[in-house]
């Protein structure tokens, strides 16, 4: 059964494609993409969430990217 975003599609679209144009706007290199994305990540959640919370959040993202990796292989 597929995830229901409470966010809608255009939406989400913008807001990568903003992140992707600073990324390539700095002409990143894939590893430098990836930690500062991932940094992004640890800090909205930690900024975002109590810290007993924060490492099941993390946790589940984690899972989610893992299962969005396999759909597209």
């Amino acid at each position: 059964m597929p995830i229901v975003s409470k966010y809608d599609v255009k939406t989400q679209q913008q807001l990568l494609d903003a992140v992707i144009d600073v990324l390539n706007q700095h002409k990143a290199p894939t590893d430098l993409a990836l930690m500062t994305l991932g940094n992004a990540v640890s800090n909205i959640i930690n900024a975002s969430y109590k810290s007993e919370d924060a490492y099941k959040v993390a946790e589940q993202f984690g899972k989610v990217l893992l299962q969005s990796m396999q759909k597209q292989a």
